[in-house]
């Protein structure tokens, strides 16, 4: 069994939905292949026999699990499954430094490292294991899918693909030009940090909110500057990722191989959603010139703008989630 660093994890309930007296509730630690310790909620259903379907939830990008794959995976245990939401490497209470740092590779690490944790659990079925990735977390969630065989079905809720968007900027409006600019000041950036001996933070949602501000910044503040979505941990409602946090993301496509998924995928989208690009493409991709395209599906949920889809009970699609996971499951 792999060592896990000693975490400081809060045990009171601080999350940002209401707990459920459906469902067993507790902090677990598990560590990644890089050595991190990560730290999770596990959300049992009450009176469960037997060994579960287990599903492992993250996201979104630069949130923590006190707030939208928390209620995502309390929901789903109060609907039969094992469930686990963690914080990913360097956020939240899990272990990592520096903090507030991403990377492709170590964020899908992390996704399968639950994976590892699931699979030796006691109340969960290794043969059923599926995991749900929300905004930049449904990207990282299709990448996991594609190297990992034991996934059995992923959901990928209101997407990001954290590689285009870091590289391409908003709605694909970097070109090379603009890319080499924004080069140029990351590495500026970089060495700024490492004469000063630390990093500098890029700064969550922006507050107070412009007036002249985009509607994706409004509906982001709306969630994470507001008693809706806001948490003393969550990098979006606070000081944001490093500025050369995400850096590795640029020239590092997370997507390639998706459409070599064998195994089962939904993709759920809210249909005014400023992102709703990146899940048209992202489906449009896997199922391109793919042998195994019948058991993968989009899902356009009508009128839904981004953030419906991290805690709108009444819009995030739960009953699909459940019938999907069932079915792909068992």
């Amino acid at each position: 069994m792999m060592k896990t660093a000693e975490l400081t994890l809060v045990q009171e309930w601080d999350k940002t939905f209401p707990k459920s007296d459906k469902v067993d509730h507790s902090k677990v630690t598990f560590v990644n292949r890089y050595g991190i310790t990560l730290a999770a909620d596990l959300y049992t259903p009450k009176n469960a026999e037997g060994k579960l379907p287990a599903i492992a939830v993250c996201g979104p990008f630069g949130a923590v699990k006190e707030q939208c794959s928390g209620l995502y995976a309390q929901e789903m245990a109060e609907r039969g499954f094992l469930t686990l939401a963690f914080d990913p490497s360097f956020t939240g209470e899990s272990g990592g430094f520096p903090r507030y740092m991403a990377s492709p590779d170590i964020n899908t690490e992390d996704f399968q490292a639950a994976v590892d944790f699931l699979s030796v659990y006691e109340k969960a079925d290794a043969d059923r294991i599926g995991i749900i990735g929300i905004c930049g977390w449904g990207g990282l969630s299709l990448n996991t899918a594609a190297i990992d065989t034991r996934v059995k079905a992923t959901a990928a809720m209101t997407m990001y693909d954290m590689s285009r968007v870091n590289a391409n900027g908003y709605f694909d409006s970097l070109d090379e030009d603009g890319r080499y600019a924004q080069r140029e000041a990351l590495n500026a950036q970089r060495i700024k940090d490492y004469k000063e001996g630390s990093y500098e933070l890029g700064g969550g949602v922006v507050d107070p909110l412009p007036e002249d501000a985009p509607f994706f910044v409004k509906d982001y503040h709306a969630y994470y500057k507001t008693a809706r979505g806001y948490h003393p941990r969550s990098l979006n409602s606070n000081g944001g990722w490093n500025k050369i946090g995400c850096m590795s993301f640029m020239n590092m496509p997370q997507l390639t191989y998706t459409n070599e998924i064998r195994n089962a995928v939904l993709i759920v989208h809210g249909e005014k959603a400023h992102s709703c690009y990146f899940s048209k493409d992202a489906y449009a991709a896997m199922t391109k010139d793919s042998k195994y395209t019948s058991n993968k599906e989009l899902m356009i949920i009508p009128g839904a703008v981004h953030t419906d889809l991290y805690d709108q009970k009444d819009i995030i699609p739960f009953d699909k989630l459940e019938r999907f996971f069932h079915q792909y499951l068992g």
